[in-house]
């Protein structure tokens, strides 16, 4: 069996009568979360559980074809932007719901080299990456209502730097997460669920 320390350790144990919806897909980005994913949602007044992984995938983008310093600048800031305005809308379809932000990870781990690895880009604009990740942490500590799954932080040192057999990330496209890379996104959840629910009252 994979990763029996999670036995027990999961969402249908502790919520039995929890129910999962999956509104993610790949390759998503801010515009999928506003056009296909959000009106998904459903208003809910109960209790809600949202995770929310985005933002990697705009900055890719927004990187393709090595913009100027100004031009990523400006575009890391509308990220940051729409990324507020995603977690203000669910806030809003979804009062009661305890909102999980992820950062996003660096498969470079720190380097910003990717030259050879993923066609089209050499490098990870990782000041950018930085400013976006430092925004996701600065708005969980700003809600009561959210909570922080660092994975940039946790995944350090299981990307390139490593050895093939201690990456977390899928060997044919390195910015994907593996099996266990994505057991390691579970981890970060639900250590920030924990964390949570720790909470004096």
């Amino acid at each position: 069996m994979y990763w029996p320390e999670f036995i027990s350790r999961d969402l249908s144990t502790r919520f039995p009568k929890i129910a999962f919806t999956n509104l993610a897909s790949d390759g998503a980005t801010l515009g999928d979360v506003f056009g296909a994913q959000l009106p998904e949602l459903g208003d809910d007044d109960g209790h809600v559980l949202v995770t929310l992984t985005v933002g990697g995938n705009d900055l890719l983008s927004a990187f393709a074809g090595t913009p100027s310093t100004e031009v990523m600048e400006r575009a890391v800031r509308d990220i940051i932007e729409a990324y507020r305005l995603v977690v203000q809308r669910i806030g809003e379809i979804c009062p009661n719901a305890l909102l999980v932000l992820t950062t996003v990870y660096d498969p470079t781990d720190g380097t910003g080299k990717l030259t050879g690895v993923l066609p089209g880009v050499a490098k990870v604009p990782l000041p950018h990456l930085d400013a976006l990740n430092g925004a996701i942490r600065a708005m969980t500590a700003a809600g009561d209502s959210l909570a922080l799954a660092d994975v940039h932080r946790h995944f350090l040192g299981h990307g390139l730097t490593a050895k093939a057999r201690d990456r977390w990330y899928w060997k044919h496209s390195i910015i994907e997460p593996s099996a266990e890379g994505a057991s390691e996104i579970r981890r970060a959840w639900l250590d920030a669920i924990e964390l949570v629910a720790a909470r004096p009252a």
